[in-house]
């Protein structure tokens, strides 16, 4: 089916009090393997790739944005449940822009070392371009901590529900992620969100609120989150441990064949273990969302 349009993907979310999932992929394999579990569970889901990742200028190889859009798009459309397709925390504008014109319908611009006053100049640029596209526009506002040890420089900075107010007034972007206790790259635990700052943004921004580092957040403050009306969670670390796990274990095993290993398909396939990987790993976390079975 076609790209769901993400403002009627999250009026779901909201009319019906559960939260769409973003599961984010890297390869071909990560991506079917999310596709293979929304369907299983008849879940609309939100695919895609990370924006800061493919822009990076550390890559030992340039990305080429126009071959994921083309993938990610081809992904979504060949699924039988609605799916929208983000462009994800990219501190480049021009490679938003691009990402625009690439077959995204959900992009998001994410600079946490700039202004206030420069991100919302930014924001509003990328705004005027993408909804003339049709494309929806994601922005944050705090800053996650980080929980590996050597990012001791992100300490994070927690959402002001003031500020965010007057952040979607001056920018009208459709969805903001904000800061609130989740925390990026979680490798291992639990932890419990502040849920009376979570309340005083829902009561206080029109749009739909978005979590990211969803691997981290205890199931309990996660289920409050969207009580209160969280209509997007982002989850990539839990699927990246899951695949890498299957990974290292499939290829200890190597078999004297190699297209055993590498495209035919079967049990011995490295490229399979790990398309299975991540959509059990989807299944571990989606239904925890409430949004299986809302795709009909």
């Amino acid at each position: 089916m076609p790209l769901e349009s993400i403002p009627r993907l999250l009026a779901g979310c909201r009319a019906g009090g559960y939260a769409v999932g973003y599961f984010e992929s890297w390869n071909l394999e990560s991506l079917q393997g999310v596709l293979d579990a929304a369907e299983q569970t008849r879940s609309p889901v939100i695919v895609g790739f990370n924006g800061e990742f493919l822009s990076s200028s550390g890559r030992l190889a340039p990305e080429r944005l126009a071959l994921y859009g083309a993938l990610g798009k081809a992904a979504a459309e060949s699924s039988s449940v609605p799916c929208g397709f983000i462009f994800n925390e990219c501190p480049d504008d021009s490679w938003v822009l691009a990402a625009v014109e690439s077959g995204f319908n959900l992009v998001m611009p994410a600079d946490p070392s700039c202004s206030y006053d420069n991100y919302v100049r930014r924001v509003k640029r990328i705004i005027g371009h993408a909804h003339a596209r049709q494309v929806a526009v994601e922005a944050e506002l705090g800053e996650l901590p980080w929980g590996t040890a050597e990012a001791g420089a992100h300490q994070g900075q927690l959402t002001d529900p003031d500020a965010a107010a007057r952040f979607v007034e001056e920018t009208s972007v459709d969805l903001l992620a904000v800061s609130v206790g989740n925390v990026h790259v979680q490798m291992s635990g639990e932890a419990d969100l502040d849920l009376d700052r979570l309340a005083a943004l829902c009561s206080r921004v029109p749009v739909p609120l978005v979590l990211h580092g969803g691997t981290g957040i205890a199931p309990q403050s996660l289920h409050a989150a969207i009580r209160l009306g969280v209509a997007k969670v982002n989850y990539g670390t839990y699927l990246k441990q899951a695949y890498l796990k299957v990974i290292r274990s499939a290829v200890a095993g190597e078999s004297g064949d190699p297209h055993d290993m590498l495209g035919r398909g079967g049990p011995r396939d490295v490229l399979v273990a790990g398309r299975l990987a991540v959509r059990d790993a989807v299944l571990e976390r989606i239904d925890a969302l409430g949004c299986c079975g809302r795709a009909g």
